[in-house]
């Protein structure tokens, strides 16, 4: 009978469902355009007349730094100046700075438009997720809407990297931003018709030095963890970056506890549930987005295969997603966050280290069976730690949690490096006693285990200390019953 009730109220209804897919549909836009334009490089490359790869990297990476330096500064703005008015702001100023990307003629604009996507999908991220907490009601209905969401944005990096490839094959490069402008209308429209604004927005003034602080810092610690890898972890350009990141994220948390009305209180980073939960956001995301990094390199470099068929190769883990978002919000209501973090977590592990036995010839049937285990353990952790981080907050810091809810995304790419790094030096061990293809393979295998190694550390860690926490067990039950509310409280 409890499992009926619980099942009844996570019924989102037709007005519901259409404001999650306006919803879903910004944040796929998102995931989907990462995916699809470093598919495309090469092709951008060739007809633009890029100078090398490393001028070439700079399409991906205009768009990766303003979003990960400017999203706390839209996330408080948000709960200022109004989520939705800022939402809209976000997808119309990324539509429209997708057109001009499909139209550029030279690389100069091109890079001045992703820069422009970036610090538009900054202020859609947390956004659109602060809107989804505010239209569902902390629950079974909330965590429903958070699974199809994870499932939507996990499926958006395969869409497109299969969709890059049959487009840049079948059509060219400039498509791949035509099909985002038609979506981000798309998007426009749905929130002018069914998304509503937030009440009570703060009328705290913006805290500027806490901006500053913020952005920079984390704008530095970006692109040392983007360019370490080419320029060299030693290099001065990347120490530079990385310690004036410290110095400046030091600098903002010393002025934010002196500030009185601070651009992300310290009383959410200090709460349980959200330090622990982005913890468990950067284990998820650094382990799967470099297990997947790899995989590419394992299929192109090792298999042979065409940047098309490496692209076929992520359906395992495509499909695997959409069934761990669908799961996802009844594994929470039946055994609480803590506990499916723990689960999702050994799951993605052991799918990841599966990886090391990996051959160097076939093995089509084992590559997407371990990929699609550790794609839905990975979507199983990134709903549940969502979950974990949003709930029982001030509907005020709203805008502010979902901004550190999606920060592991991009802080994440500290396990892409570390793993990247395991992977070229043991390559490079092997490389004088046997074949390149064979010695890139020892490489792999090692940073698979590795990953593995540290994605069960955190399936053991994350669930002891959640589980702790007491409240974030019954994060996703019921917000009706009076007593859960209490233990929300």
């Amino acid at each position: 009978m409890t499992t009926d009730t619980s099942q009844s109220t996570a019924q989102l209804g037709l007005r519901g469902w259409l404001v999650l897919i306006t919803l879903c549909g910004a944040t796929f836009m998102t995931g989907l355009d990462y995916s699809i334009i470093t598919v495309a490089l090469p092709e951008i490359g060739r007809d633009l007349g890029f100078s090398g790869a490393s001028a070439l990297q700079w399409v991906a990476t205009a768009c990766l730094l303003p979003t990960a330096a400017l999203m706390p500064l839209f996330g408080r703005a948000s709960d200022m100046l109004g989520r939705r008015r800022l939402f809209m702001t976000g997808v119309a100023g990324f539509t429209l700075m997708s057109l001009a990307a499909a139209l550029a003629p030279s690389p100069g604009p091109l890079v001045a438009a992703r820069a422009g996507q970036g610090v538009a999908a900054a202020m859609i991220g947390p956004t659109a997720l602060a809107l989804m907490t505010a239209a569902f009601p902390e629950g079974p209905r909330r965590t429903r809407a958070l699974g199809v969401n994870g499932a939507l944005l996990s499926l958006g990096f395969v869409i497109g990297t299969i969709g890059g490839g049959l487009i840049t094959s079948g059509l060219n490069w400039r498509w791949t931003m035509l099909i985002l402008v038609g979506i981000g209308s798309l998007v426009l429209l749905g929130a002018v018709a069914v998304v509503r604004e937030t009440a009570g927005r703060s009328r705290a003034r913006l805290d500027v030095p806490g901006a500053i602080l913020a952005s920079g810092g984390l704008f530095a610690l970006v692109y040392g963890i983007s360019t370490g890898g080419d320029a060299g972890w030693g290099s001065a350009p990347t120490l530079a970056a990385l310690l004036g990141s410290a110095v400046l994220l030091g600098s903002f948390l010393a002025v934010e506890a002196r500030h009185a009305a601070p651009l992300v209180p310290l009383r959410l980073l200090r709460r349980a549930t959200v330090k622990w939960g982005m913890a468990v956001g950067l284990v998820t995301f650094g382990m799967c987005g470099g297990a997947t990094l790899l995989l590419s390199i394992y299929m192109q470099d090792v298999l042979g295969y065409s940047p098309l068929q490496t692209g076929l190769g992520f359906l395992g883990e495509g499909v695997a997603a959409l069934a761990g978002g669908t799961l996802a919000a009844r594994l929470i209501n039946a055994r609480g966050t803590a506990a499916t973090i723990a689960i999702g977590l050994a799951v993605q592990a052991a799918g990841t280290a599966a990886m090391a036995v990996l051959p160097v010839h076939g093995g089509l049937a084992l590559l997407l069976a371990t990929s699609a285990t550790m794609g839905f353990g990975h979507v199983l952790t990134v709903v549940a730690a969502i979950t974990t981080i949003t709930s029982g907050l001030d509907p005020a810091d709203q805008g502010v949690a979902g901004s550190l809810a999606q920060m592991p995304t991009f802080v994440g790419a500290i396990g892409v490096a570390g793993l990247t790094a395991i992977a070229a030096a043991r390559a490079e061990a092997l490389a004088p006693a046997t074949t390149k293809a064979l010695a890139t393979l020892g490489g792999l295998h090692a940073a698979f285990l590795a990953a593995g190694a540290v994605a069960l550390l955190g399936a053991v860690a994350g669930g002891v200390l959640l589980r702790r926490t007491g409240p974030v067990q019954a994060a996703g039950r019921s917000a009706e019953e009076p007593a859960e509310r209490c233990l929300a409280a």
